[in-house]
Formats: structure tokens, C-alpha cells, sequence
């Protein structure tokens, strides 16, 4: 099963390092991973993405809170939590496409944030599910590059990952 894992850690190099072994040292798949400091400039928040059993999950949080530069973890599963997802997405916008690519970005409520002679640059956010649904809907023809910043996510109402 599909997991986010938050957690604040310690900003300070190495830190990243020291999560990304103890996911590799052990044979746990990272899907996606962001980092980035929060309000408290001490401290980053990463999330982490990942899949395996309740015991896997289990498993990799606790080899988690045994790291000396995580502060707190949270599996964001085990409550009502929101993810988004950013991606940028440049396409061919000449002749009939630049039309059909304008419209494809209102249809899935993105934006064009850079219009080049050629090209579009559209940025879309929203769950995995509606960025990848968009990348289906195009002309595959139309597509020229892509960039995602994998998942982020928030516990819902009063659920807070703190210190």
C-alpha cells in the first residue's frame, strides 16, 4: 500500500544523506521525496513517499525516529491528510496545438507561465492522479518535457506535525 511519511528533521547537512541510506541500506523503494525547510528555519520538513505492507511501513518509521537528526515522523495515513503535487510541463504551441494546449490547461486548471514563440510552459497542481490523467489527454506529440516535484502533504483540521 501507497504511504506519505512526513517528518521534521534537523536542517543541517548530511541529514538528507543519513534518511536516503537507511531507505537504500534496507531495500525500501523512495517514489518520491521533498525537503525543505519549514517556519522554524532549524528544522526541514521531508516527505517521503513509499510502499509496503503495514509492517514494512511499520518497520521504516520506527528505524526513522531511531535517526539522531529526526525530530518527529508522522504517517500521514493513519488520518484525514491533503496531498498536491506541482508540475511544470512544456509543450508545442504552434498552429493548431497552440489552440488545443490553451484549452487543455483551463480544462485541467492549470496555468501558462511562459509563452515562447514555439512553446508553452504549464503549470498544473493538483493529487498524482489528475497530473498524470493530464499527460494522458495530450498528444503525446505535443509533449516536450516534463519536471514533478512528487508529493506533498498536510494533515487535515487540527492534525499537526510539530515539534
Amino acid at each position: 500500500m501507497r504511504h506519505i511519511i512526513s517528518l521534521l528533521m534537523e536542517n543541517e547537512s548530511g541529514a538528507l544523506s543519513r534518511v536516503a541510506g537507511l531507505f537504500s541500506a534496507r531495500g525500501y523503494n523512495i517514489e518520491s521525496l521533498t525537503v525543505a525547510p519549514t517556519e522554524d528555519k532549524t528544522l526541514s520538513r521531508m516527505t517521503i513517499v513509499t510502499s509496503g505492507s503495514d509492517e514494512v511501513i511499520e518497520q521504516i518509521i520506527k528505524q526513522l525516529n531511531k535517526l539522531i537528526d529526526v525530530v518527529k515522523v508522522l504517517d500521514l495515513n493513519d488520518g484525514r491528510y491533503l496531498e498536491r503535487e506541482l508540475m511544470l510541463v512544456k509543450v508545442k504551441a504552434t498552429g493548431a496545438w497552440r489552440e488545443e494546449m490553451k484549452r487543455m490547461s483551463d480544462i485541467f486548471r492549470g496555468r501558462i507561465i511562459d509563452v515562447a514563440d514555439d512553446t508553452y510552459t504549464i503549470e498544473l497542481t493538483g493529487s498524482g492522479s489528475k497530473l498524470d490523467a493530464f499527460l494522458e489527454a495530450l498528444d503525446k506529440a505535443a509533449l516536450l518535457e516534463t519536471v514533478r516535484t512528487g508529493a506533498s502533504g498536510i494533515g487535515r483540521g487540527d492534525r499537526i506535525l510539530k515539534v
